[in-house]
């Protein structure tokens, strides 16, 4: 199966001395447990969803086989806010995505912006809200990484000691947790791993 992680500098792993960041943390826990999987991380620093939406079919389809298995993860970074895209914009630009997974077949997640720092935070847990009601309204399975993190002790110290709201290591890895702790082997069928 392919496994597609489609987003911004976080899904890249900006900022992670490890290299890492929180896709790679997935990847390296999943693979320990079924090396059939292949995993292809796709960031653009710095992009919005309209930007996402434009470009991540085309790159996802460059990399399937035939009859190969797929699954998309969209991990909606904090750019939309940052780049004053509207929230109907976003909804917008989510929904065609995922409905565009849909069409091909494809398993699909979706992973909601984490918190960021203090000033940006009131319309990123606006922005969280939109995206948890697309993608349950596409039925993809989602991920809340704003509200788990937004009060969590060492994502707060990793936003204060990071470069613009990127975090250390230790953020990726409580992103990485949260991901892998939403049902991750079930919905990519796996086994259980209790």
């Amino acid at each position: 199966m392919n496994i597609f992680f489609v987003g911004d500098e976080l899904v890249g792993g900006k900022g992670d001395p490890k290299a890492l960041g929180w896709t790679g943390r997935v990847a390296a826990r999943t693979m320990s447990e079924a090396n059939d999987l292949m995993f292809h991380t796709l960031s653009v620093p710095g992009e919005s969803t309209g930007e996402m939406a434009l470009r991540w079919d085309e790159e996802v389809l460059r990399r399937v086989g035939r009859g190969s298995a797929n699954a998309v993860v969209f991990a909606i970074g904090r750019n939309d806010v940052r780049r004053g895209v509207s929230l109907a914009m976003t909804r917008f630009n989510l929904a065609n995505a995922l409905d565009r997974t849909r069409a091909l077949g494809f398993r699909t997640m979706v992973v909601g912006p984490p918190p960021s720092l203090p000033h940006e935070n009131g319309p990123i847990a606006e922005l969280a809200a939109l995206v948890e009601e697309a993608a349950v309204r596409r039925e993809a399975r989602y991920v809340d990484a704003y509200g788990p993190l937004a009060a969590h002790e060492q994502w707060l110290t990793d936003m204060a000691m990071g470069d613009d709201g990127i975090p250390g290591p230790a953020g990726y890895g409580l992103m990485a947790w949260l991901v892998l702790h939403a049902h991750w082997r079930e919905w990519l069928g796996l086994p259980d791993d209790n």
